[in-house]
């Protein structure tokens, strides 16, 4: 397993993370299989959007906030509960087959750490798992 570090600098945040992946995967030296992205934090998540458009990142977290606004009557002390809903809604992992060494995404799509609760430094695990 790969530890990748992500620093993010602000309380939202969608940061691409996608070269850093294939790199990833490119040093393990899978031919065929997929790559599982995965965020130990619950307060960040994982996500494959569009990355020609930044307005679409943009949008996404507008959205998020509209749905779940940080100031809502939250119960949770730390003054975080908003990262955590967003966090679950996001989810923490995704799974991307591999082809002849390289991710499968489609052409506008990219590998983003959603950041909910920054800025902060984190991780990102990267597996990558061989075809049989």
């Amino acid at each position: 397993m790969i530890d990748l570090e992500v620093r993010t600098s602000a309380r939202a945040q969608l940061v691409d993370v996608t070269e850093r992946v294939r790199e990833a995967v490119r040093a393990a030296g899978i031919a065929r299989g997929a790559a599982l992205i995965y965020c130990p934090h619950t307060t960040a998540g994982v996500t494959i959007q569009e990355n020609a458009d930044p307005d679409v990142q943009r949008d996404l977290l507008l959205a998020l906030e509209r749905t779940v606004p940080r100031d809502a009557g939250w119960r949770h002390a730390e003054g975080n509960a908003d990262s955590h809903v967003k966090a679950s809604l996001v989810g923490s992992s995704q799974l991307v087959p591999v082809e002849d060494g390289e991710l499968v995404l489609g052409t506008w799509q990219a590998v983003y750490l959603c950041e909910f609760d920054g800025p902060r430094t984190r991780s990102l695990f990267v597996q990558p798992l061989a075809a049989p």
